[in-house]
């Protein structure tokens, strides 16, 4: 759906397919393209708002979960499978797909950001691991989460100085954690006051160099970062 915020007045958009049901994350290209991903019907999309135009993409697994998507400055979408232990993306021009199979059959990543290097960072819910894909040559590295296997990270967000703050659902209250990719260590832990019980998505604001998000709690939260 599209919101007026002028008028309130709200435009329906439907799936060209009936079975692309649950569009989930949304994020918007340097073109204006809007890249979402639909995790129940197993699709990543594209549409063109000035048309309404949806094209669509199936990974090669099927229940692959579709979840968090971030484009790059290529205007090309990134995907964590949440459904598998891949990391998709799509080629704007051709739509073609391709997936990056990560080394544990257990990852489960959830969210994900970019780094100004090329990095495509996750979290991997069941591990309690952050990963880091090299998009050149596939290699992943990764480190356990201050929270230990327990941590379910969840949330991520990238501030104006390349570092990733991730939110820890499997502990109460659910905590914020910066990493920094250049020292490769983990720093700050911030306790979500209503607790959370799990912050699902978070943004970094760089006009006010804040974040924002929401949790299960019925609240949402932000703070600046330094």
């Amino acid at each position: 759906g599209r919101l007026d915020p002028a008028t309130g007045e709200i435009k329906r958009f439907d799936m060209p397919n009936p079975a692309a049901r649950d569009p989930h994350t949304i994020v918007f290209s340097s073109t204006g393209d809007m890249w979402f991903t639909v995790q129940g019907g197993n699709f990543i999309g594209r549409m063109d708002p000035k048309t309404g135009e949806v094209r669509l993409v199936q990974p090669t697994v099927a229940g692959a979960r579709p979840y968090g998507i971030v484009v790059d400055e290529t205007n090309r979408p990134w995907v964590v499978l949440f459904g598998t232990n891949r990391v998709a993306t799509v080629d704007p021009a051709t739509m073609e797909l391709k997936e990056f199979v990560l080394p544990d059959e257990d990852a489960r990543p959830r969210r994900l950001v970019r780094t100004p290097d090329g990095m495509i960072w996750y979290g991997d819910v069941p591990r309690g691991m952050l990963g880091r894909l090299d998009p050149r040559d596939g290699k992943v590295v990764e480190w356990a989460m201050p929270g230990g296997e327990d941590s379910s990270p969840y949330a991520m967000a990238l501030d104006h100085r390349g570092k990733i703050w991730i939110a820890e659902t499997g502990v109460r209250p659910n905590r914020l954690v910066g990493f920094d990719p250049v020292t490769q260590k983990f720093f700050g832990s911030t306790p979500v006051p209503s607790g959370g019980g799990a912050v699902r998505h978070m943004v970094f604001d760089p006009g006010t160099r804040s974040i924002w998000f929401g949790a299960d709690a019925g609240t949402g939260g932000g703070g600046s970062v330094k």
